[in-house]
């Protein structure tokens, strides 16, 4: 059975930093692509960071130079360091692979 569990969301000040985690079982972790989608409250899906699976990050242009997106293959983990947070960045995020969706973390920033 596929799993993937976020982790690390919260309440942050602007400008602040969070490093969110998805744990990943069920799968060859280390032959898929992993994806961070995020919804915005009111808002429809938006594509945020992905990283083959042989490595290499693509983020949206919203986030690039702010979020690093990394995995370890040993532990089956994808994370998203998220820094210079904005209000803009509140949303639930969203671990993605192989069609299969983590039930989301919340990160709202906020002063």
């Amino acid at each position: 059975e596929v799993q993937l569990v976020e982790s690390g969301g919260g309440l942050v000040q602007p400008g602040g930093s969070l490093r969110l985690s998805c744990a990943a079982s069920g799968f060859t972790f280390s032959s898929y692509d992993m994806i961070w989608v995020r919804q915005a409250p009111g808002k429809g899906l938006e594509w945020v960071s992905a990283m083959k699976s042989g490595g290499g990050g693509a983020y949206a242009d919203s986030v690039k130079g702010r979020f690093t997106i990394s995995r370890d293959n040993a532990k089956n983990t994808v994370s998203l360091q998220m820094n210079s947070l904005k209000p803009e960045d509140t949303a639930v995020y969203y671990c993605v692979a192989i069609g299969y969706w983590g039930q989301g973390t919340q990160v709202t920033v906020s002063s």
